[in-house]
């Protein structure tokens, strides 16, 4: 194992971790230098179990026999050592996650190799807050969507907190940032996908009505916090969808909603007639 005592938080061969509070730097640089930053031992091993690779470690000494396993399958990559102190003058807050990461990016999935065999498709439009990021992705993860596409200003699947929130799920769910918007939807047409806004506009249907009809390539198309969807985007959906809400509720997070459509809106397999024998009965 390569590890590294650290004595000084303005050691240059931690620079990937400084200033981590500083969202909007974060934002800019971690994309354009081609990394991520893995928070927790758990993230930090999803990571590696989806194939990423690291660049270093990051941890306090008492971490060190949790991360021991990983540290050994991994004995060429530094593995920065620190004090708690330390640790919290560098990035900027209290490390009480066990340890960091700070991992390779991987290369972006060609849009037509993401939807080759989709069935279920996220659209996240303008999704700015990470929390909602990340706790949309952990849904499509566990209700089966097949691939999550972003706008070009949508926040970063990447960035620590998404990825936190998501318990890492974000690695299990293929993801692309698209560079053309809304235009793109039309793309997401071209390869049969009927593409549905989760707006409440007059003639939303009913999540439910939109289920029963079971498409067979669909597109849930997500608009950000407050505003809503762009007229742009409605303007280019298919249709628009609704949860209808109860109790004087008018909405939900786009989180929670998320979850609720991914779940309504599954693929359903068309049910096999049962055979029957010459008395009527079921074989």
């Amino acid at each position: 194992m390569t590890i590294h005592y650290l004595e000084s938080a303005a050691d240059p061969r931690v620079s990937d971790y400084t200033q981590l509070t500083d969202v909007h730097l974060r934002k800019l640089r971690e994309p354009a230098e081609g990394m991520y930053i893995a928070e927790s031992s758990r993230v930090l091993r999803r990571a590696l179990a989806a194939g990423h690779q690291p660049r270093s470690f990051f941890l306090a000494e008492k971490w060190l026999d949790d991360l021991q396993d990983v540290l050994a399958a991994h004995p060429q990559v530094p593995a920065f050592i620190g004090s708690a102190a330390l640790l919290e003058e560098i990035t900027g807050f209290h490390l009480h996650r066990g340890a960091m990461a700070a991992m390779q990016r991987p290369e972006p999935v060609p849009l037509p190799e993401l939807l080759a065999g989709a069935r279920r498709v996220a659209v996240l439009e303008d999704i700015v807050d990470h929390t909602n990021v990340g706790a949309i992705f952990r849904s499509a993860a566990a209700l089966d969507i097949d691939a999550v596409l972003v706008s070009p200003r949508c926040g970063d699947p990447l960035y620590r907190r998404s990825v936190r929130v998501s318990m890492g799920t974000v690695f299990q769910v293929p993801w692309a940032r698209l560079t053309s918007w809304p235009q793109d939807l039309y793309l997401l047409k071209e390869h049969g996908f009927t593409v549905a806004a989760l707006e409440l506009t007059r003639d939303a249907e009913d999540v439910d009505a939109v289920a029963a009809r079971n498409p067979e390539k669909l597109a849930l198309v997500l608009g950000t916090e407050g505003a809503g969807m762009s007229a742009g985007t409605l303007a280019a959906v298919d249709l628009a969808v609704k949860i209808p809400m109860r109790n004087g509720v008018d909405s939900l997070n786009v989180a929670a909603a998320s979850a609720v459509a991914f779940w309504e809106l599954r693929p359903r397999h068309q049910a096999v007639p049962a055979v029957r024998g010459h008395h009527g009965y079921p074989l």
